[in-house]
């Protein structure tokens, strides 16, 4: 018998302010470290420029905690969350 494949759980997020929000971004995904398998960080940087927005991908462990962490997340002024669950 065929053991059911775990789904892929990706979740992005996009930063609008952040230098504002990175308290609060970061104090979330640390709750949620445990689910976390990957996490990139992109924004656009040149010298004596950093961007006020951000992008992040997280490849989470679990559906359940995924939807949770987005949940979170949209609680935080500025942010927009997507979540992409593939299925095997």
């Amino acid at each position: 018998m065929a053991t059911k494949k775990e789904s892929h759980v990706m979740l992005t997020v996009h930063v609008t302010d952040r230098l504002k929000e990175v308290p609060n971004v970061q104090k979330t995904l640390s709750q949620f470290g445990d689910v976390i398998r990957t996490r990139l960080g992109l924004h656009e940087i040149s010298k004596g420029y950093s961007s006020p927005e951000g992008v992040l991908i997280l490849d989470i462990v679990g559906e359940a905690r995924g939807r949770q962490l987005q949940r979170a997340l949209n609680k935080i002024r500025g942010i927009e969350t997507k979540l992409v669950v593939f299925k095997h």
